[in-house]
């Protein structure tokens, strides 16, 4: 009987050990890593790109007093300012070059001087090609460029005919300046020679706001009612100029042939705000393409915050960490 009992007492034993083997063994959960956030750099915008030339095509010539044009776009990652500063070199062109308004309307022109293959193209092609294709802005602006160039070649051939020894020529470049904050920058620089006493140059400077995409003039820089005061201390820098250039025994006589103005013409640089002029506007041809630097330290109060360097803030926060430290010693 104690036998029986003992045997059936194995038996269970056998059992339950076997059923054990056969269950999965059961492993402890891993605790998952902690997840760090990601941390997301703030997207900075920036104005990035350079500037491509238009193909503009001029007739064979050899010698030293050839036609000499050359006109480039500024192709960025910002279709509006690309957009804009195609604007504004047509613009430039119009000042330095009277076209006959039939020429502005000539499109069929414009396309033969822009794309010199397009009338080899079959007329399958151009349907294909007309019905395909999307005309680029740089295409764009050659064809209403197109004009102008005509009539530059036309003034060239004038010349020549009176027997004229000039060599005319005109040149167009926009550059990226200052690429971000406070502003983002292009300069558009020109300068042509058309016959007469002496060549002509320019310099305009276009300043945007990258994240509202428009352009900004000087007055939406200025802190309410403060274009007075601007005036004030660019017309002190002025009289400096004056002086130190030797351009008149006093800034009185000088400013009766050349009165000061304030000019729109800026951009902000590292030292301080730049107002650049032109030819003529404060002073004879000689003095070239003027311009006045307003240091920061006499803008704190006349330009809004967001348009004075990041720099400052930093010194001031600084000055102030100090100023607390050393209040708090004994």
């Amino acid at each position: 009987m104690l036998k029986n009992k003992t045997l059936f007492t194995i038996s269970i034993l056998a059992s339950m050990m076997a059923l054990s083997a056969c269950q999965p063994k059961q492993t402890e959960p891993k605790d998952d890593p902690v997840q760090k956030p990601a941390i997301v750099e703030p997207e900075i915008l920036k104005l990035a790109g350079d500037s491509e030339k238009l193909a503009l095509v001029l007739p064979e010539c050899d010698g030293n007093n050839c036609p000499e044009i050359s006109i480039e776009r500024l192709s960025s990652n910002q279709a509006f300012i690309d957009e804009f500063i195609d604007q504004q070199i047509l613009k430039q062109l119009n000042q330095m070059i009277d076209i006959s308004p039939k020429l502005l309307k000539a499109d069929q022109l414009a396309t033969s001087i822009a794309d010199p293959e397009h009338n080899k193209v079959s007329d399958q092609a151009t349907a294909q090609k007309t019905l395909a294709t999307v005309e680029t802005p740089k295409q764009k602006l050659e064809k209403q460029v197109a004009p102008y160039l005509v009539t530059f070649l036309a003034l060239d051939k004038e010349l020549k005919a009176l027997s004229a020894n000039h060599q005319i020529s005109l040149m167009i470049k926009p550059k990226i300046l200052n690429a971000n904050l406070p502003l983002a920058t292009v300069v558009l620089n020109s300068s042509s020679y058309l016959g007469g006493a002496h060549g002509s140059s320019a310099q305009r400077y276009y300043n945007f706001d990258l994240k509202n995409k428009k352009h900004v003039e000087l007055n939406a820089i200025l802190a309410p009612n403060q274009k007075a005061q601007l005036e004030k201390k660019a017309h002190e820098v002025f009289k400096t100029w004056v002086l130190e250039s030797k351009l008149a025994n006093s800034v009185e006589e000088y400013e009766q042939a050349w009165k000061f103005t304030l000019s729109d013409n800026f951009y902000l640089s590292k030292q301080g705000l730049i107002l650049q002029y032109g030819e003529y506007e404060i002073g004879p041809y000689v003095v070239g393409l003027p311009r006045l630097m307003i240091p920061y330290d006499q803008l704190q109060t006349i330009l809004k915050k967001e348009y004075l360097p990041q720099v400052e803030v930093k010194d001031q926060t600084v000055a102030a960490s100090a100023a607390t430290v050393n209040k708090a010693k004994p």
